[in-house]
């Protein structure tokens, strides 16, 4: 397990957290320690993302850096983007989304970071996305006061709802069957069946992050030191605590066997992780904290799920089997769809190719076994004329 997290500071901040186990649940102690520090970015950092394999960090300097955690290195860097990449998102292992203040969503291969799609989805800054659990549907929204709904499967736009004003954060939650729009310091809750606002939150100061604990409970961080709970169905907060000395940045959470784990970072420095469970109206409690001392503005959790990850297989070039149905007939869908001049010209920088002619019926191809079996024959033939002279 590795927190990672980006600042102000154009560091990208790696810590792993040992987890010493004891006779019960209480008495396990989580410690983090510092890994790597990186500082690849021209500009402070702005978003993140993880996935099995890979971070990828987002910055003002219109550039995403790509980290291979397997092998702690650098992996490259994405250039496509004109403006800060506000926004980055991993669906599955396969794709990866961004989005920026050009207004511009581009789908990458994340196995050979090529530029598959790249959509003008916003007339203003996109200002945040989210994928859908089952990688058909995303949603955005940005500065030009639309929700955005995209179809992957077929890679294009599927529905537009006008808001009064600017939303800076959409989220999906884990079952897919809600997602909620954030504006300044009000959250609304959406389901997915009606695409109709069921429920409100507003809190008292501007909403930085929030991070679905379950499919019914929500966390939600802003502009102050606390972090509250809230209920989805009753819109009551169930509870709230002091979590830093200064307001928080980012907040994410993930799942250990009892319980749930919240993680949040802040311009005080601290990042700190937090245990919380859900049948309990208790406050989280602090598990480990540490200090970067730096002014921290996104956060990320890498699970090392695949411990034992053959370095043969990772090596081999991606096939379609690596590749849901959905996801297949997605990329497909995407090359074949005309690109503009910028994705064109970042298609060349990758490696790849014009769109070539499709090959027709396999008439004048022969298959290898026909090729072989001629070859014996011709063969055959030049020895019994040997013969015969």
């Amino acid at each position: 397990m590795e927190l990672v997290c980006g600042c102000y500071e154009q560091v990208l901040f790696g810590f792993s957290v040992c987890r010493d186990p004891g006779p019960n649940d209480k008495s396990e102690k989580w410690t983090p320690v510092a890994d790597f520090t990186h500082h690849g970015h021209a500009a402070s950092l702005s978003a993140v993302a993880v996935n099995n394999r890979f971070v990828v960090t987002g910055s003002k300097d219109e550039t995403i850096h790509i980290y291979d955690m397997k092998k702690k290195v650098e992996h490259g860097a994405l250039l496509h983007h004109n403006g800060t990449i506000n926004c980055l998102k991993f669906f599955g292992n396969g794709h990866l989304i961004s989005g920026g203040e050009d207004g511009l969503i581009c789908v990458w291969d994340a196995k050979r970071w090529d530029c598959l799609k790249s959509i003008k989805a916003h007339k203003g800054h996109v200002t945040s996305l989210s994928v859908h659990p089952s990688g058909k549907l995303a949603l955005s929204v940005g500065t030009d006061k639309t929700l955005r709904t995209w179809n992957l499967i077929e890679g294009r736009s599927a529905f537009i709802k006008n808001i009064k004003q600017n939303a800076h954060i959409v989220e999906w939650s884990p079952s897919g069957e809600k997602y909620i729009v954030v504006i300044v310091n009000k959250i609304d809750i959406y389901q997915l069946e009606t695409a109709s606002i069921t429920g409100t939150i507003t809190t008292g100061k501007r909403i930085s992050s929030v991070t679905f604990i379950s499919d019914s409970i929500l966390a939600v961080a802003g502009d102050e030191e606390i972090v509250r709970l809230f209920d989805c169905d009753s819109l009551k907060c169930l509870c709230e605590f002091k979590a830093h000395e200064n307001r928080v940045k980012d907040i994410c959470s993930f799942d250990v066997p009892e319980h749930h784990v919240i993680v949040t970072a802040s311009s005080d420095g601290f990042i700190k992780m937090w245990r919380y469970k859900s049948n309990k109206k208790t406050p989280p409690s602090l598990l480990c904290e540490v200090n970067t001392k730096a002014r921290l503005t996104c956060l990320g959790v890498w699970l090392d799920k695949v411990t034992d990850f053959k370095a043969d297989v990772e090596d081999q070039p991606p096939t379609a089997a690596v590749l849901s149905p959905e996801e297949q007939e997605f990329t497909t869908n995407s090359l074949k769809s005309d690109e503009s001049a910028g994705k064109q010209k970042q298609s060349k920088k990758f490696g790849c190719t014009k769109e070539s002619k499709k090959p027709t019926k396999a008439e004048n191809v022969p298959s290898a076994k026909k090729r072989k079996l001629g070859g014996i024959i011709e063969k055959k033939k030049r020895k019994k004329a040997q013969i015969t002279e």
